[in-house]
């Protein structure tokens, strides 16, 4: 008899695990997959976008552009072509928000560093100063790696007008003329087809964490397709 209740005993645990398993799975199947928005300026705070696009509903994409990074070469579009990539705008002598994005940028990039599909792009705001020498000391004061992450300088106007147009990523206006200056926190997600996916507060721990799973969510959408 004690062997016979010994025997259901086991039964019942093995039953018990498989039950757990299919539930598991049931449960995963059940449950709603995150889907990455595309932004369209339509759907953006209109404070942060051109007034120009303000009604813009479908087929928004990163600009063209041609800027320089840290080591002297010439960046652009094409540099990015077939990566998902993470941009922000930033300038070297930046006292406040700047050194926790950049440090926030670093953790990314050690997140990223085997990860061929993947890219960062940080833009200097006062590119005047922002020279690439510049460019080149902050890089290697905060451990950029080159393949991995451009620090770039170029026109300002083409700088503001991506910030503006592009990544409707800043609340200030103007055209980058000589007095024109714009500070922004956020990180933008950009996909292979250059579509905004997700924007994060560059300064929080806890959006930098939502930014790395929307990344991967993100990586997951090309594997399916």
């Amino acid at each position: 008899m004690r062997r016979f209740f010994s025997q259901f005993k086991f039964f019942g645990i093995v039953l018990g695990i498989i039950s757990i398993i299919i539930i598991y799975f049931i449960y995963n199947a059940l449950k709603p997959q995150k889907r990455l928005p595309i932004y369209q300026p339509n759907m953006v705070n209109p404070e942060l976008v051109d007034s120009t696009l303000h009604d813009t509903k479908k087929y928004h994409t990163i600009a063209d552009f041609m800027l320089t990074n840290q080591n002297g070469e010439t960046i652009t579009e094409q540099s990015y072509e077939n990566s998902i990539y993470i941009a922000d705008f930033f300038f070297t002598t930046c006292p406040s928000i700047c050194p926790i994005m950049t440090k926030n940028m670093a953790n990314i990039q050690e997140q990223i560093l085997n990860d061929d599909e993947v890219m960062l792009l940080s833009h200097s705001v006062t590119p005047k100063i922002d020279s690439v020498e510049q460019l080149k000391k902050y890089a290697i004061e905060k451990g950029v790696i080159d393949a991995k992450w451009n620090l770039v300088t170029g026109d300002k106007k083409q700088i503001y007008e991506l910030a503006r147009k592009s990544y409707l990523a800043v609340k200030n206006d103007g055209d980058g003329g000589p007095f024109d200056m714009i500070h922004t926190e956020n990180f933008i997600l950009v996909d292979k087809e250059r579509r905004i996916r997700g924007f994060y507060d560059g300064t929080n721990e806890e959006e930098i964490k939502e930014l790395l799973e929307d990344l991967s969510i993100l990586k997951a959408s090309y594997q399916k397709s």
